[in-house]
């Protein structure tokens, strides 16, 4: 039995408010983005976000990127390769430059 405290968490068992930047849909798959925060030590700062996806079975990990132009986005097993991910990634980028905050 699902509890009214299992809404609302990321995948990663955090509340779904911490780091919320927005969402959007495809189907019958919700996206939500959250930022995970900075490194600021790191030069230059390098910002972390996840990417999950909820298409009835709960939230679950899509997609683990950085803003660092370097880095190659960890998709999840069933998301690597698949034909959504360049429109997911535009997605991502479209909320961090205007979230839904």
């Amino acid at each position: 039995m699902v509890s009214e405290d299992d809404y609302n968490l990321r995948s990663d068992g955090k509340p779904g408010i911490d780091g919320y930047l927005g969402d959007f849909q495809r189907g019958p798959a919700v996206f939500t983005l959250y930022t995970l925060g900075s490194h600021p030590a790191q030069t230059p700062r390098v910002t972390n976000y996840l990417l999950d996806v909820e298409d009835g079975a709960g939230p679950r990990q899509c997609c683990r990127f950085t803003d660092d132009p370097e880095d190659t986005p960890e998709w999840a097993l069933a998301w690597d390769g698949d034909e959504w991910t360049l429109w997911i990634m535009a997605q991502c980028l479209a909320l961090i430059t205007k979230p839904d905050t």
